[in-house]
């Protein structure tokens, strides 16, 4: 299996509602994005082109930038938890993908040292 990874990154706001604690107000991050995309097969030597992947991950991350997460369709009644993000993100990425490449997982950071993921796994 081959893999490659591309990152990327926005900034945005959110709460959680339903939660005791000071992110139970309002707050912003700047979130890291990692993605990883996997192959049994190359083509031209390749998973796929990294720039086309980078290309893909920020169309999907550009509408998250300098928003209010909870205002989002997709976060009204889920939580924008770090964890949801990183399956909001898996979803929408999935679908752009070729035929051949598989996401296998992404990782989104809210600080450097909180790290969460959803995989296919």
């Amino acid at each position: 299996m081959y893999r490659i990874f591309v990152k990327g990154s926005f900034s945005s706001a959110h709460y959680l509602r339903n939660y005791k604690g000071k992110c139970e107000n309002l707050h912003g991050h700047n979130w890291g994005v990692t993605a990883e995309v996997s192959s049994l097969k190359l083509k031209n030597g390749m998973v796929m082109d990294f720039g086309e992947l980078k290309k893909m991950l920020m169309e999907v991350i550009e509408p998250l930038d300098h928003i209010l997460l909870n205002e989002l369709r997709d976060f009204k009644k889920d939580n924008p938890t770090s964890e949801n993000i990183a399956r909001y993100i898996f979803k929408k990425l999935s679908r752009l993908l070729q035929r051949g490449t598989h996401l296998e997982e992404i990782k989104i950071s809210e600080t450097e040292n909180n790290i969460a993921s959803y995989s296919r796994r």
